[in-house]
């Protein structure tokens, strides 16, 4: 089992959900998070949230809108039926590196301490959305408020994953800007995993 780093963020990735049974014999509907959607099969042992149960996909069919996803050890209705709504994680260092410097996995992003210019605490990183018009950045004040801001190099400006901290200039404080500026290209936007698609 891994540990969490000692900053206490998490080390995994969300890269599939199990929905439904799917007939008789165990199989189940399953929602995959990754670029290349059929490629959740290639990462071999995943584990359920609370780390309890490790299971792997043994077949996977494309379905209308999932995949039909037989998993080794599930034989019968019932056993895949106990599954429903499973999200399944593996490690954040079996995923691969980024393809440049400004592309950022979803679960770097989460725990990342957010500061202004000054160098003032504003908070945590608790989660990146996305509501259709970009990922925006959801922070956790000290006084368990929660403020959103666009992730985009303008009101994100530096970020340093090693450091466990992110610049944030709040909207109110950039002059001129008249318009939204254009977001952080990310693997967010190229679905290559659900913590990459920042829309967990």
């Amino acid at each position: 089992m891994a540990s969490r780093p000692k900053d206490g963020r998490e080390t995994r990735v969300c890269v599939a959900q199990i929905g439904a049974a799917h007939g008789l014999k165990g199989e189940v509907r399953l929602w995959s998070y990754t670029e290349d959607p059929s490629a959740v099969a290639q990462y071999g042992v995943l584990e359920t949230e609370d780390r309890s149960q490790r299971l792997e996909i043994s077949n996977l069919r494309a379905a209308k809108d999932c995949f039909i996803a037989k998993l080794r050890g599930v034989d019968d209705r019932n056993a895949a039926e106990a599954l429903r709504n499973t999200k399944l994680y593996i490690e954040r260092d079996r995923l691969p590196a980024t393809e440049d410097d400004d592309t950022f996995y979803h679960a770097d992003l989460i725990g990342l301490t957010a500061f202004d210019m000054k160098g003032a605490k504003i908070g945590e990183v608790i989660a990146v959305q996305n509501f259709g018009a970009g990922d925006i950045i959801e922070v956790r004040r000290a006084d368990k408020s929660t403020a959103m801001f666009p992730f985009n190099e303008t009101v994100v400006p530096q970020i340093d994953i090693a450091a466990g901290r992110m610049t944030i200039v709040p909207p109110v404080e950039i002059e001129g800007e008249d318009k939204p500026s254009a977001s952080r290209p990310s693997a967010a936007t190229r679905r290559a995993s659900r913590d990459r698609r920042h829309r967990v």
